[in-house]
């Protein structure tokens, strides 16, 4: 399983009158996780777009399990099970050090610059593949 690791830090503007952190912010904590997971992988988003690629997200939720609050630094952890034929799953989990934070999964659909969905890249198949299997490897 490929997986990378973006940590965040909870800035005031991200927390509502009670000081903790609004539940939408999350779903942006888990894009910067996504985006770094695809670099890692040497697939830049930016790089998919510009040759006719988009990743929408077609399903998407999160079960808060503790607070976070301002300052707090999370740790996004985003997994990726394997390489579908044209959905991209990925599985989150946010920690502040060791302390649960909550649970996300998003689902995205390869389509091209009219929506038409489509296979994923031939590049991204084979990074993300070797990737995950030097991850198996390695563990």
């Amino acid at each position: 399983m490929l997986q990378a690791t973006a940590t965040i830090r909870v800035r005031y503007q991200e927390t509502d009158k009670m000081g903790i952190a609004y539940h939408g912010n999350y779903f942006t904590w888990l894009e910067v996780a996504r985006i770094h997971l695809l670099d890692s992988i040497d697939c830049p988003y930016k790089k998919m777009e510009k040759d006719g690629y988009l990743l929408p997200v077609i399903h998407c939720e999160c079960i808060y399990k503790s607070p976070a609050k301002f300052d707090d630094l999370i740790d996004v952890e985003v997994q990726m099970p394997g390489v579908g034929d044209a959905r991209l799953n990925l599985i989150y989990t946010l920690k502040n050090q060791e302390k649960l934070i909550a649970k996300a999964k998003t689902t995205h659909a390869f389509v091209d610059d009219s929506g038409k969905v489509v296979r994923p890249p031939r590049d991204f198949i084979q990074k993300a593949k070797a990737a995950i299997l030097r991850s198996h490897s390695s563990a």
